[in-house]
């Protein structure tokens, strides 16, 4: 094969390569937070959270996007982006978070350029809340009325 048919292919499998992977963890009914920060250095830059690993453009099965300064798609009212995105802070939260909001999510940054995005997955696992059982011996006695 020849290098210049070879080089190009290379530099594609390492530009898909480059995708950071993190784990967060919540519990059913609360909200949880999923980080995504990046340097504002960069020019500001349409973004997107997708619900399933990070494609090789763009997200998948959006839940939000931007235009790199205000939400412009939101799937849900469930979902929403509590940080200053044109400082950096890109975090999705989930609001009241069902056990089926486990699995993989995007966070997708597009930067002018070929290849020049940032990609992170992030697997969510929501665990369901502890509950407490209190026996007879817990409850209150019941107040007898004098009569």
């Amino acid at each position: 094969m020849p290098p210049w048919v070879a080089f190009p292919s290379l530099i594609l499998l390492w530009a898909d390569a480059v995708v950071s992977v993190s784990y967060v963890t919540g519990v059913v009914g609360q909200s949880v937070t999923l980080p995504c920060i990046f340097s504002t250095a960069h020019e500001i830059s349409p973004m997107c959270w997708g619900r399933r690993a990070c494609p090789s453009f763009s997200c998948s099965n959006e839940l939000i996007m931007t235009d790199g300064y205000h939400v412009t798609f939101e799937k849900d009212k469930r979902y929403r982006m509590n940080g200053i995105i044109s400082r950096g802070n890109l975090s999705l939260t989930i609001q009241n978070a069902a056990l089926s909001d486990t699995g993989t999510y995007c966070c997708h940054i597009e930067f002018k350029g070929w290849f020049n995005g940032y990609k992170k997955n992030i697997f969510l696992e929501i665990k369901p809340g502890e509950f407490i059982f209190l026996g007879p011996s817990a409850w209150p006695a019941p107040s007898r009325n004098p009569g």
